[in-house]
C-alpha cells in the first residue's frame, strides 16, 4: 500500500481550535493516535502531546496549553470511530490518568504484527520492512513538558502517527486472509480496559528486581532507601532513576554503608550523588539497623504447591501441542497459550469446551479455535 505525501499538518494550542477539530474527527471512520510524555524527567509523568491523525491531516495537541480535553471523550468513545495506536497499553493507561478518556473500538497495530507472526513488532521496524520508511529517533527522549518546542519536535511527533491508518487497512486484510481477525480484536477489546496501576499498598520493595535475594535486615534497609529516594524525587520533581538507579540501591541494601566514610569507600555513588544524598542514605541505613529483629519484614515468597504428576503429564502434552501449532500458524507460543493459562487448564481439567469456556483466563477466541483441541488432549492424558 502506497502512503500518500499530501498531508496536512496542525499544531492546536487553543480550546477553539480543539473544538474545531474533534467537530472533524466525528466524520471520519478511522483515526490513528499517539501521544509524548515526560516520565524521563518528571516524579508524576504526565501526557504533554497527543496526536492524532486522519487520512489526510495530522493534529498535534497541546494539553499543557489546553486545560480541558473534554471534547475528544465523545471521539474516544464512539463505536463507529476505529483507533489506531501501535503498543497501546501505556497510551490507553496514561488517557485515562490524564483525562479520564476510555476508548472504544481500539486496533492496536503492535498487537496485530504479532498475531501474524512477525519478528519485529517495534512501529520503526515495522515502518521500513513495510514502507521503506526510516523513523528518525533524534527526539525519543527528550522533554517533551518543556514550552516551547522546538519545531523539529512538533514535527518529529507528528511524523510517526499519519502512517498508523495504511498500515492499520494493510494489517487488518492481513488478518481477515488469515482468519485472525476476530482473534486482535478481542484482544483489543480486553486491552481497551486497561487502567493505571494503584501502588499505594504494600511496601515498596516487593516487585524491586533483586529484593527477594535480600535477608530480612537487607530489607528493611532497601525499604528505607526507597522512601527516602520517594521522598526526594517527590521534592525534585524528578523521575526515581535521576536520584538513585536501582543497582545501587541493591548494592546499598546489601553493604549498608552506616557512615559518609564508608558510603565514600564504597564506591556504590558518584562523587556528585555522594554530596547530595550522602546524609540521606546514611541516615536511611541507621534507622533500617536500629528495626528490632522481631520487627523486620520478611520478603513474601508463593509457595510453589506440590503438583501431582497427573498435572505434569497434561501441562507436558498441553505445551507440545502448543508449540506444534505455534510453529503451524508461524506465530509465539504465547499467542496461542501462556504457561500459566496452561498450568490453570491442567490443574482444572475442564471436561468439555463448555466447562473450558467458564474460565475466566481465557478469550473467547481461544476457546473457539483451540477449545476442541484442548479438551481431546486433557481427556486423551486423563
Amino acid at each position: 500500500m502506497r502512503i500518500s505525501g499530501a498531508h496536512r499538518h496542525l499544531n492546536i494550542v487553543t480550546r477553539s481550535e480543539l473544538d474545531r477539530f474533534a467537530q472533524k474527527l466525528k466524520k471520519h471512520q478511522i483515526i490513528g493516535v499517539d501521544l509524548e510524555a515526560d516520565s524521563m524527567y518528571h516524579f508524576h509523568e504526565k501526557v504533554c502531546l497527543i496526536q492524532i491523525a486522519t487520512p489526510r491531516t495530522t493534529a498535534v495537541i497541546d494539553p499543557l496549553q489546553i486545560n480541558n480535553l473534554s471534547v475528544l471523550k465523545p471521539v474516544f468513545k464512539r463505536t463507529d470511530i476505529l483507533k489506531v495506536f501501535h503498543g497501546a497499553d501505556y497510551d490507553i493507561r496514561s488517557l485515562y490518568r490524564d483525562f479520564k478518556i476510555n476508548i472504544n473500538n481500539l486496533f492496536d497495530t503492535e498487537l496485530a504484527c504479532r498475531f501474524l507472526g512477525f519478528k519485529e513488532t517495534g512501529l520503526e521496524a515495522v515502518l521500513k520492512k513495510r514502507y521503506n520508511v526510516r523513523l528518525n529517533k533524534k527526539y525519543q527522549r527528550k522533554d517533551w513538558s518543556k514550552r516551547p518546542l522546538p519545531q523539529e519536535m512538533m514535527a518529529y511527533a507528528a511524523k510517526d502517527v499519519r502512517y498508523l491508518i495504511p498500515l492499520a487497512k494493510s494489517l487488518y486484510q492481513e488478518l481477515k486472509t488469515k482468519g485472525r481477525l476476530s482473534w486482535v480484536q478481542e484482544e483489543c477489546r480486553h486491552l481497551s480496559k486497561v487502567r493505571p496501576a494503584n501502588n499505594n499498598s504494600g511496601p515498596l520493595f516487593v516487585g524491586f528486581k533483586g529484593a527477594g535475594k535480600l535477608g530480612p535486615r537487607g530489607l528493611a534497609v532497601l525499604e528505607e532507601l526507597l522512601r527516602m529516594r520517594q521522598k526526594i524525587a517527590h521534592k525534585q520533581d524528578k523521575p526515581l532513576f535521576r536520584i538513585i538507579g536501582n543497582k545501587s540501591l541493591l548494592k546499598l541494601a546489601e553493604t549498608r554503608p552506616s557512615n559518609l566514610n564508608k558510603l565514600r569507600k564504597s564506591e556504590i555513588l558518584g562523587l556528585k550523588q555522594s554530596d547530595r544524598y550522602g546524609k540521606s542514605v546514611v541516615a536511611a541505613v541507621t534507622r533500617a539497623l536500629q528495626i528490632p529483629s522481631k520487627n523486620l519484614p520478611r520478603y513474601p515468597r508463593k509457595t510453589a504447591p506440590m503438583v501431582p504428576a497427573i498435572v505434569a503429564k497434561r501441562v507436558k502434552e498441553l505445551r507440545i501441542w502448543r508449540d506444534r501449532m505455534a510453529r503451524q500458524l508461524k506465530v509465539d507460543p504465547a499467542i496461542i497459550c501462556t504457561k500459566a493459562l496452561i498450568s490453570a487448564i491442567a490443574v482444572q481439567k475442564p471436561d468439555t469446551v463448555s466447562s473450558l469456556s467458564k474460565m475466566k483466563e481465557l478469550k473467547a477466541w481461544q476457546v473457539k479455535e483451540f477449545g476442541r483441541d484442548i479438551i481431546n488432549i486433557l481427556n486423551t492424558v486423563g
